[in-house]
């Protein structure tokens, strides 16, 4: 396998800049086609009639629609020249798409032909910010079948995956991230892979924590380093995030939501907490 067709989340929030010169060095270096997507959330006619009608002014439910079209057309343009002209710069092949619809689903429509999707990180703090939704980042992982890169909301990120680490539970999503992020593992310098808390047992990691997907890693020619620690005072999630940073990694691997989502949101998560509190980008799989 190998990253040929990468897609980037692109809008007017303050962190578009970040994400597409990511994009744009993994598609030069992985040789692959970057599209970039601007999703504009234009509703059609019908919102506006009943309770709505009233506001809509004398040209109607039409006209305002129009307005809307136009000034999200007029909001992208800029974004549209620099990131072809960033295109040209630096040799990469790839495309502009404008497209109308529901963000988060949009994203992950467009996601579904991809190899990866770069998406953003929400940045609570940022009123600014667009991408202050979740489900920009959750519906592409959890509907598209594809993989999604998150970019922090802080911070520069333009070459990644010198050190990775792997999050590896045993799980289905964790067996997924690992098998659909090889193309980043295969030219890394140096892969950790991390048991948190490791379980035994059928389900479990075997006699060696993470040895044994360390072992499947080494016939395709990566190089990792398998590991475990216990971690009972502190979350699984924030352990993981500790133990980076003492690392110094510059790219996370992890499963997306091996419990529900639902569950995720009240007893908390592994996932959740690497959406909310990531430092360097995090790539996840469902």
């Amino acid at each position: 396998m190998a990253l040929k067709d990468i897609l980037v989340h692109v809008d007017n929030g303050n962190r578009t800049e970040a994400r597409v010169n990511l994009a744009v060095g993994l598609a030069r270096r992985h040789g692959a086609h970057l599209t970039g997507l601007y999703a504009a959330d234009i509703p059609n006619t019908e919102y506006f009639y009943g309770a709505t009608l009233p506001f809509a002014g004398g040209n109607g439910a039409e006209e305002i629609v129009r307005r809307m079209r136009t000034d999200a057309s007029t909001a992208s343009t800029g974004l549209a020249t620099a990131f072809r002209d960033l295109l040209q710069r630096e040799g990469v092949e790839g495309e502009w798409r404008f497209v109308e619809g529901h963000v988060p689903a949009t994203v992950a429509l467009h996601a579904r032909y991809a190899d990866l999707t770069v998406v953003g990180q929400p940045n609570p703090y940022d009123s600014r910010d667009e991408t202050n939704r979740d489900a920009t980042v959750v519906t592409p992982l959890m509907s598209s079948g594809r993989p999604v890169l998150i970019v922090p909301y802080a911070g520069t990120f333009i070459g990644i995956g010198e050190h990775v680490l792997v999050a590896w539970n045993a799980s289905r999503e964790a067996a997924r991230a690992v098998n659909d992020a090889l193309p980043l593992l295969e030219r890394a310098k140096k892969v950790t892979i991390l048991a948190v808390n490791p379980r035994q047992g059928l389900a479990g990691h075997g006699d060696v924590p993470a040895a044994d997907i360390a072992l499947h890693l080494a016939r395709h020619g990566v190089k990792a380093e398998a590991s475990h620690t216990v971690a009972n005072d502190i979350p699984d999630g924030e352990a993981l995030l500790s133990y980076a940073a003492d690392l110094g990694v510059d790219l996370i691997v992890a499963g997306g939501y091996g419990h529900s989502r639902a569950r995720e949101m009240v007893f908390g998560g592994v996932t959740r907490t690497l959406i909310a509190e990531m430092t360097v980008p995090v790539f996840l799989s469902h």
